[in-house]
C-alpha cells in the first residue's frame, strides 16, 4: 500500500513511518524542512518537501496514496491558529476529494465534540466535520488527550524546583497520552485497512490528576516531594512568553485548554466512555528519568 504521512518526522510520524515501512508499505513522508530529507531517506521512506500552505503541494503529496496520515503541523508566526488549523483542514479535504485516497487517518484532540470548543478542539471540531463531508473516503478521527511527552518541557522546573503546574487544580483528572500509542493505533487502521465510513477513536494512554502527575514525575529525577502549582491565566501565559511561545500559540494550545479543563467540556465526551490502554504514566516516567538533566 501507498500511505502519505504529514507532519514529518515528529513524535507520531516517525514511530508509524517505522511500522509502515517495517510491513513493506511505500511511505512518502511531507516535510516543510529539507534538512529532514537524508533522515526521511535512511528510513526507507520518500521525503516530500514543501508548504502545507501550499495547495498544488498538498494535492501531489495525496495523488497515487491509498492512505494518508492526517496531521497540521503547528504554525508558530499564524496570527489566527484556529483559523490556521480549519484552513489546512480545508486544504487536506479538497485534496483527498481530487485525488481518490481511500482512507484518512486524521489527528483531532479530545474535545473536538464541541463546535464551540475552547482551543484548538472547535478548530479540530471543523477538521473532522469537513472530512466526514467526504463520501469516498474512510475516515478514522484519532483524539488524543494531553500529550505525555510535553512535559518534558517541565522539566527544570520540576528538577530544581519540585514543582509543576497549570491553570487548573491538581485535583482535576487529565486524560493522558503517549505519542508512540497514537502511532500504533494510527498503524493498525492503516496496515489493516480496517476503518469503514467515519469513525472516532479515542486514543488514551492514562489517565492521572495533575497532583499523580507531581508526585510521579518528581521521583523520577529525584524530587520526591514535587507538587502541583496552580497558576492564574494570565501567570501562565505570560510565562510561556517569556519561553518564547508567541501569544496565539500560549493562549489557544495551553490557556484555553487549561479553561476547559477547568469547566469540564474538555473531556466531557472522552467521559462517557473512558476508554484507556497503553503506556502508562509510571512507564513514562522511565522514559522521563533517562532525559533528567544534569544535577
Amino acid at each position: 500500500m501507498i500511505v502519505t504521512v504529514t507532519g514529518s518526522l515528529g513524535n507520531v510520524g516517525r514511530t508509524l513511518t517505522e511500522k509502515l515501512i517495517a510491513k513493506g508499505h511505500t511511505v512518502k513522508v511531507v516535510t516543510s524542512n529539507p534538512g529532514r530529507s537524508e533522515e526521511i531517506r535512511a528510513l526507507g521512506a520518500v521525503p516530500l518537501v514543501g508548504s502545507v500552505h501550499d495547495y498544488e503541494f498538498v494535492k501531489q503529496s495525496f495523488e497515487g496514496s491509498d492512505a494518508v496520515y492526517l496531521m497540521i503541523p503547528p504554525d508558530y508566526n499564524a496570527p489566527d491558529i484556529k483559523q490556521y488549523i480549519m484552513t489546512i483542514g480545508r486544504q487536506y479535504a479538497n485534496a483527498l476529494r481530487e485525488t481518490g485516497a481511500k482512507l484518512a487517518v486524521n489527528l483531532s484532540s479530545v474535545g473536538a465534540h464541541l463546535e464551540d470548543g475552547l482551543g484548538p478542539t472547535g478548530a479540530n471540531f471543523y477538521v473532522e466535520q469537513r472530512l466526514n463531508g467526504l463520501e469516498q473516503v474512510h475516515v478514522l478521527h484519532l483524539r488524543p488527550g494531553m500529550f505525555m511527552t510535553n512535559f518534558y518541557g517541565a522539566m527544570p522546573m520540576i528538577q530544581y524546583q519540585g514543582i509543576v503546574g497549570n491553570n487548573f487544580n491538581g485535583a482535576a483528572d487529565l486524560p493522558l497520552t503517549h505519542p508512540r500509542d497514537i502511532a500504533e493505533a494510527a498503524f493498525r487502521a492503516i496496515d489493516d485497512f480496517s476503518v469503514s465510513g467515519k469513525q472516532v477513536q479515542y486514543v488514551v494512554s492514562d489517565v492521572k490528576n495533575g497532583d499523580q502527575v507531581a508526585r510521579t514525575l518528581g521521583a523520577a529525577v529525584g524530587k520526591a516531594d514535587a507538587h502541583w502549582v496552580e497558576f492564574s491565566d494570565e501567570q501562565l501565559l505570560q510565562a510561556l512568553m517569556r519561553d518564547g511561545f508567541s501569544r496565539a500559540m500560549a493562549q489557544v494550545y495551553i490557556i484555553e485548554i487549561g479553561m476547559a479543563i477547568r469547566d469540564g467540556s474538555f473531556a466531557e465526551d472522552y467521559q462517557k466512555q473512558r476508554p484507556v490502554g497503553g503506556i502508562t504514566l509510571d512507564e513514562f516516567a522511565r522514559e522521563f528519568s533517562a532525559a533528567s538533566l544534569p544535577a
